[in-house]
């Protein structure tokens, strides 16, 4: 049994689509990070860096996505959500860290400008660059990542639950999806699949 720690609007979106996906045995337990549930001690003892998702296994707690989305993967292998070949798992897992390293820390400026600095103005100038940097990104991501119809071309696989979150991030900072055709594509093909409605709805989406 797996049990995923999420909150409704984060990035745990995308392993819970994951695991919906692979027909994983599992559980999932809320934490309202607007409550301060991620900075509570019971919430710190699975998870010290006080951050959506985590994944309790058997064998114990993975945490940052694109570990939770590859254990899951291979967890699952009859699903066949891991690339074929090495060449291609590592282009799957750039991809992965893409997201995670450069696209998400883009977003997160908008909201999260306090783990960066302190002053209003330093906030304010960098909520001001957000959609600018997420339309770098996706720029980035639509001419070297996504291969169509998904991300690693003909089968779907364990980054395109990820890559389901980047329109959501470019939405939420005013950046026209309709710039970008293969993620809008590929946006619309996920909304097709009733692993993705199916934990939407769970998260009130």
């Amino acid at each position: 049994m797996l049990t995923l720690y999420y909150a409704k609007g984060s990035s745990a979106l995308a392993p819970h689509i994951l695991l919906e996906e692979v027909g994983a045995e599992y559980a999932v337990h809320e934490v309202p990070i607007a409550k301060g549930a991620n900075t509570e001690p019971a919430y710190l003892e699975i998870n010290p860096k006080a951050r959506v998702p985590a994944l309790m296994t058997p064998n114990g707690v993975i945490t940052e996505n694109p570990a939770i989305l590859t254990y899951i993967a291979a967890t699952h292998p009859q699903a066949h959500m891991l690339p074929d070949t090495p060449f291609e798992r590592a282009e799957a897992d750039a991809l992965c860290a893409y997201l995670c390293a450069t696209a998400h820390v883009a977003f997160a400026h908008m909201q999260r400008g306090a783990r960066w600095a302190d002053s209003p103005e330093a906030h304010a100038s960098m909520k001001a660059k957000v959609a600018s940097n997420l339309r770098d990104c996706a720029k980035v991501v639509e001419t070297h990542h996504l291969k169509g119809p998904w991300a690693m071309g003909d089968r779907y696989t364990f980054c395109d639950a990820y890559l389901f979150l980047m329109p959501r991030w470019m939405e939420k900072a005013g950046v026209d999806l309709s710039d970008y055709p293969k993620l809008a594509a590929h946006h619309d093909a996920m909304l097709h699949r009733p692993a993705t409605l199916a934990v939407m709805a769970v998260h009130g989406i």
